[in-house]
């Protein structure tokens, strides 16, 4: 009896271990490859989740919300910028220095750390709706594809062997190992910043509280189920211009929602280009972004859709001749 005990305390100092060090060994913990939550380590997830209604306490204001959108695309642009189309496909190159800012930016999203992210989406293209693939609405249902898959025990730790071009980086190393420490300074920011709007801009009628209910915890769940409906929707809901092996659609208010990443038939069809909306009219936000930072010197070599993929594209809009029902 003591023996078991003791495991179980064991077990649970590496459990709660695991909320800081995302690189906490796991081999003792029994890794398991059933699809099975591992709810001790949900709870910040679940509590984050809890805290919105927060927003009935602390109300809001025009500021507060201004924030909130605005702390919802700066980390969406990271996010589908250089998590996915960096990270992931490698679709750019950058400095080191701006590959760090944005990194810690993406991390700041609470959606783990750039190598933890970046090597698990390469595994869903190499697996994608196949048996293999973590977060399959095809194999696993719509909501393990959701949000279960990256609450398992199974998917928790980093890829490193998938993703040894950016693993070789230390600074990305430490980020994605203490990737929680992004989101508690993003979250402390919020609350300084409500307290000094409080303080020096009393009119705007906004707080400490108030700033962090909005700026950090509202934001950061709709990002959460915006961001996962490209895992879910976009693998059953949208027209398909391209025969791929995959389920993936393409659909317009996902693409307007996620900044480009709803054109998701495109992507799988043509995974390492920068752009994803192929067409004029397919408006991918991410695309004119890194245009921009381009254009600023920030980044370069964005890698473009070559010829053959556009003239297949424009075949397919011709003919319509793929076009599936949603």
């Amino acid at each position: 009896m003591s023996d078991r005990l003791t495991d179980n305390r064991f077990i649970l100092i590496q459990t709660l271990r695991r909320w800081f060090d995302a690189h906490a060994e796991l081999d003792s913990l029994g890794a398991s490859s059933e699809k099975k939550i591992d709810w001790l380590r949900a709870v910040p997830f679940i509590a984050l989740h809890i805290s919105v209604l927060f927003v009935f306490l602390v109300g809001w204001s025009p500021v507060a919300v201004i924030v909130a959108v605005a702390m919802y695309a700066l980390r969406m642009f990271a996010i589908t910028a250089f998590y996915h189309r960096y990270f992931s496909h490698k679709a750019f190159r950058t400095s080191r220095v701006v590959q760090f800012i944005f990194a810690a930016l993406g991390a700041s999203a609470v959606q783990r750390g750039p190598l933890w992210w970046a090597a698990h989406h390469r595994l869903h293209h190499v697996h994608s709706d196949k048996p293999g693939d973590e977060h399959s609405p095809k194999q696993s249902g719509f909501l393990w594809s959701h949000m279960g898959w990256f609450l398992s025990r199974h998917n928790f730790k980093t890829r490193l062997d998938k993703i040894k071009d950016f693993a070789r980086y230390p600074e990305l190393r430490l980020l994605d190992r203490y990737d929680v420490l992004m989101p508690v300074l993003l979250a402390v920011a919020m609350f300084g910043l409500g307290e000094l709007l409080n303080a020096y801009w009393s009119t705007l009628g906004t707080n400490g509280w108030q700033m962090l209910v909005w700026g950090f915890i509202v934001s950061t769940v709709v990002l959460y189920h915006i961001t996962f409906t490209i895992n879910s929707l976009a693998h059953g809901s949208g027209h398909r211009r391209f025969k791929t092996e995959d389920d993936s659609r393409n659909n317009f208010l996902l693409a307007i929602l996620t900044f480009g990443e709803g054109w998701h038939n495109n992507h799988h069809f043509y995974p390492g280009s920068a752009r994803q909306g192929f067409a004029w009219w397919e408006i991918d936000i991410t695309y004119y972004g890194l245009r921009m930072m381009q254009l600023l010197g920030l980044i370069r070599d964005l890698r473009p859709v070559p010829d053959s993929v556009m003239e297949k594209r424009s075949k397919c809009v011709l003919n319509k001749s793929i076009k599936v029902p949603t």
